[in-house]
Formats: C-alpha cells, sequence, structure tokens
C-alpha cells in the first residue's frame, strides 16, 4: 500500500497544482495538498485517524452540496443529460464543474477510507 500512497500523494499534489487556473483555487488547492499530506502520512507509516475522519467528513459534505446545488451534480445527470465531461470548461457550463469536482471529491474518500481499512487490518494481526 506504500507504494499507492506515493503515486496518489503525487497524483493528488497535481492536481492541487492543476487547480492554479481554476475559477476558485483558494479552495481546490488546499482540499487536494490535505489529500496528498494524508497519503504522505499513509506512506511514511504515520496514520492519524482524525485527519482521515475529516477528511472523509468534509469531502461527503460538500459532495453532498455538489449533487444538490443548482447546476450541481444532479442537472448535470438529468437536465443536461450527462453532458460529456471530458470536454473544455466554459464559464456558461458550471454544472460541467461542479459534476467534475463532485468526482475529485470522491477519489479523495475512496482512498481515505481504504487506507482507514487497511490500517484497521494491519492493526488486527
Amino acid at each position: 500500500m506504500k507504494k499507492l500512497n506515493i503515486i496518489f500523494a503525487v497524483v493528488f499534489a497535481l492536481f492541487a497544482i492543476l487547480q492554479y487556473n481554476d475559477p476558485d483555487p483558494y479552495l481546490w488547492i488546499p482540499i487536494y495538498g490535505y489529500a496528498a499530506i494524508i497519503c504522505i502520512m499513509n506512506a511514511t507509516k504515520k496514520y492519524d485517524f482524525f485527519a482521515h475522519a475529516a477528511a472523509i467528513i468534509f469531502c461527503l459534505g460538500f459532495s453532498l452540496k455538489l449533487l444538490f446545488v443548482r447546476d450541481g451534480v444532479m442537472d448535470w445527470y438529468g437536465k443536461y443529460n450527462a453532458e460529456n465531461l471530458v470536454q473544455s470548461m466554459k464559464a456558461t457550463k458550471p454544472w460541467i464543474e461542479n459534476a467534475r469536482e463532485f468526482g475529485g471529491l470522491l477519489i479523495i474518500v475512496i482512498v481515505v477510507t481504504i487506507n482507514i481499512f487497511l490500517h484497521k487490518k494491519a492493526g488486527a494481526k
């Protein structure tokens, strides 16, 4: 799992760097940076349950907001017929950005949750 955490730490760090040109980098750089730090903590065996729990709670809460907000994920799926997410981002299509951000938050939740379960499993041995 150490190698996977290093890979995800690099991926999340790259995600954070790519947020520089985002309309709200002040929000997304810390989110992806925090996820990268959690992966580094796991890779160096400095597990902290509260850091993991905080990431999951924050990301799930923010995901719920993006799910139901106007031009959020529900609108992207229903109102805009799940329009292609890999097209170029335009200011006229915030539902695309919200759906992408939702996906990023879910990736963080999945990685952090896997680390929690693997840590508990390793502790049980």
